[in-house]
Order: C-alpha cells, then structure tokens, then sequence
C-alpha cells in the first residue's frame, strides 16, 4: 500500500518493520513498529531535520494509522510522536489499545 502527492510518497516497509515517507525520491523520514499478536505496536518515529515543515510527520502517521485500521490491527502508541497524531485524532480512539483509556 502506498500514498502519493506530488512531492512525497508514504509507504509501508514490511520488510524493515517501518513505514517510510520519500520526498521528492528522498528518504524523510520513518515510523518503526513491532506485530505482536493482534497489534501493531508503533516505537519510533523519525523525520530527517532537512525535510521539517513540510507535514510529513502527519502525513506519515495519518498513513500508518489508517494502514494498520484498514489491516484490522489494534494500534498501541509507544511512541511519543504518535500517541500524539492520535490524541488530535479521536476518531481512531476504538482502535488504539495501551493509553490507559480502553
């Protein structure tokens, strides 16, 4: 699965256990996760400091966590960054697990 604009391009990287966002061919940045069970357990999230202000980051959570709800998965946010992205979306709450709120 992959999403595209004009200048960037987010994907899944199964076999890195990441998901990868390119701009303009370039490797920006990465959210890392594990598959434990029924989860998809997010613990790190990277953007390279030469491609900040561009909203990439959400770009690239929004991706991950739409990828892992499309694929059923349960979403546990270890990392900071996207415990964050969720916190600012609510309308993935039935779907997140380790917050304290389930």
């Amino acid at each position: 699965m992959a999403e595209a604009t004009e200048q960037s391009t987010v994907v899944r990287n199964a076999d890195k256990d990441r998901y990868e966002v390119f701009y303009g061919g370039d490797l920006a940045g990465f959210a890392e996760y594990t598959e434990r069970g029924s989860e998809t357990v997010f613990t790190h999230t990277e953007i390279d400091s030469a491609f900040e202000g561009k909203g990439l980051g959400s770009k690239l959570a929004g991706f991950a966590i739409g990828d892992t709800v499309e694929r059923e998965r349960k979403i546990r946010p270890e990392c900071p960054f996207i415990r964050g992205y969720l916190e600012k979306h609510p309308e993935y709450s039935a779907h997140v697990v380790g917050t304290g709120s389930e």
